[in-house]
């Protein structure tokens, strides 16, 4: 196996790094991508994709199945082709996810060292052509545990973001979560009505014949509604007392 012009993440010793080992890797998915916006300006459509890797699947003898997702970007994982892919993947039908270019698979760090990291735990192997390190060298496993550690030192910095930025609202005064639009007095009064035996289900029944609308502008309650309004005025009641 040439080992210039491919990315090959390393995996356990299962039957998939026994066969790429033995140089017998075959079953191969192809997976393809272009946005729409892509399309619009060309160069990186399907057909470019395919003539790349038809070229290195004759070289090395894969077989191969393809799947394309034709105008879905590349900001997540939820693609409809790549899930069914990786779904082929976990049930060994084949040994691995190749890619001409790797911003055909993810622009994600984060979900890029994610699905390094189930193709390690599942055994597979994932194939960019574009990139010339192989990952099943000591060379390609330290670029590996760099990128898996860049992810996660990533996902950290939003974490701390997200928590410094809800503290400074706090502080401000800013109540967070959906603000509440109902009036205390309607809230006084479910409660009332709960209080004296009235079940959820009866009290929505009798906001809907009152046309009472929901917090939120809505036509219809329902007795999972009255119960989130009711339980949300306790813990306020709680929390003042």
């Amino acid at each position: 196996m040439m080992k210039s012009d491919l990315l090959l993440f390393s995996l356990p010793r299962s039957r998939n790094m026994r066969a790429m080992e033995a140089n017998t890797l075959r079953n191969v998915i192809v997976y393809l991508r272009v946005s729409t916006d892509e399309q619009a300006r060309g160069g990186l459509g399907i057909a470019a994709q395919r003539t790349t890797i038809e070229q290195q699947a004759e070289h090395r003898g894969w077989i191969v199945t393809y799947a394309t997702d034709d105008g879905y970007t590349a900001s997540n994982l939820k693609r409809p082709a790549l899930l069914a892919a990786l779904d082929s993947l976990r049930s060994g039908e084949a040994d691995a996810l190749v890619v001409s270019k790797l911003d055909r698979l993810s622009r994600s760090l984060m979900d890029f060292a994610s699905l390094m990291e189930t193709a390690r735990s599942e055994g597979w192997a994932v194939i960019a052509l574009d990139l010339g390190v192989d990952m099943s060298t000591p060379a390609g496993e330290m670029l590996s545990n760099v990128l898996a550690s860049f992810a996660q030192y990533e996902r950290r910095l939003i974490s701390q973001r997200t928590t410094d930025a809800l503290a400074e609202l706090r502080r401000q005064g800013v109540q967070l979560g959906r603000p509440r639009v109902l009036n205390d007095d309607l809230v006084a009064t479910c409660a009332a009505w709960r209080a004296v035996g009235c079940t959820y289900a009866s009290i929505a029944d009798r906001l809907n014949d009152d046309g009472t609308p929901t917090a939120h502008g809505g036509e219809r309650w329902h007795a999972s509604t009255v119960r989130a309004v009711l339980k949300s005025h306790e813990r306020r009641q709680e929390a003042a007392a």
